[in-house]
């Protein structure tokens, strides 16, 4: 019953590597029968090339083979008894993906900084060698500017985001009146847009949202912001905010050049960009969708996109009821 219990697989075979006995999560991780299965030849059963190598030779501590729908598993074999052998198996499919993760996180932040580090490199060493005009200084340095910049907001952006990874889930308490907010927001759309595009807003609805002003103000502003970014002169954008019985959403409509269905999905990701020219041309760091879903998923939100080529994009942030709060009781 104890060994049932463990979150590891544990399968006991014999001498000559027969099951003899095997505990129900390693009936799952190696696709064992507890019951037909007994007296069978464990290699005959798992028939990948690097466990069969393991059974022979058993020099190494472990080994590592990969099951149906992507499960990787840790699998081990430790002697036991007189002539018998503990054969182990330990689920390593969440850990290498968030290992995975990891090194893909530190390359991609190595290369972001990079370019801006190698710009900056070079012109310091053309100060330092070349007699330059006093005007070509002051454009060299313009652009070294430009490139501190662009790694100070990356590194801020990388600050913010690992606040929130690290933050438990934001207070219900404080009510965040929408209407000003939007309004804001619209403003800070209309500055940046300097008078390109038509900022829309749309509300219906009477009801406020509770969390934390500031989360939100971020997480909507990098919507609107990416917004603008991505809508030609002369496009629209609409700011919206609507309640249902179900709750209210947020959303940011434009009719700029869209996004193909199969970038859709990775958005979100660190980094990720569909267009990594355009997104660096107009200030972007790759990070602001993952720090709006994060500071969302706080407020028990939920960050839907829909786009189409050509005919623009939708992103849409849904609150559940609960985080909602009547203006008349505030008033009352």
């Amino acid at each position: 019953r104890a060994v049932q219990a463990l979150p590891d697989g544990v399968v006991i075979l014999d001498s000559a590597n027969r099951i003899e006995w095997c505990n129900l999560t390693a009936e799952g991780h190696l696709q064992l029968d507890g019951r037909a299965d007994l007296g069978q030849n464990i290699a005959n059963l798992v028939r990948e090339p690097e466990f069969i190598e393991y059974l022979e030779r058993s020099k190494e501590t472990s080994v590592r083979v990969t099951r149906d729908h992507g499960l990787a598993l840790s699998l081990r074999l430790i002697p036991f008894g007189q002539s018998q052998k503990l054969l182990l198996s330990r689920d390593v499919t969440q850990f290498e993906r968030v290992d995975a993760m990891r090194r893909d996180f530190v390359a991609n932040v190595s290369h972001e900084l990079r370019t801006p580090l190698t710009v900056l490199v070079g012109f310091l060493e053309t100060l330092q060698n070349l007699k330059l005009d006093p005007q070509r200084q002051r454009d060299y340095l313009g652009m070294m500017q430009e490139q501190a910049a662009r790694m100070q907001r990356i590194i801020d952006d990388l600050l913010t985001l690992s606040a929130l990874d690290g933050a438990p889930p934001a207070s219900s308490e404080t009510q965040i009146a929408m209407r000003p907010l939007v309004e804001r927001l619209k403003s800070d759309a209309e500055a940046l847009s300097a008078g390109k595009h038509k900022i829309q807003v749309s509300m219906d609805a009477s009801s406020d949202l509770l969390g934390v002003e500031s989360e939100l103000a971020s997480a909507f502003g990098n919507l609107v912001s990416n917004a603008i970014r991505y809508t030609p002169a002369g496009g629209t954008v609409t700011l919206a905010w609507r309640e249902g019985t179900d709750g209210a959403r947020f959303s940011v409509e434009d009719t700029g050049i869209g996004i193909e269905a199969e970038h859709i999905p990775r958005l979100t990701e660190r980094f990720y960009r569909v267009d990594r020219s355009r997104s660096r041309e107009t200030g972007g760091t790759g990070l602001g969708l993952a720090i709006a879903k994060r500071a969302l998923a706080r407020h028990e939100a939920t960050l839907e996109i829909h786009s189409e080529p050509g005919k623009g994009s939708r992103f849409t942030a849904r609150f559940p009821a609960r985080r909602l709060a009547s203006r008349d009781k505030e008033l009352s």
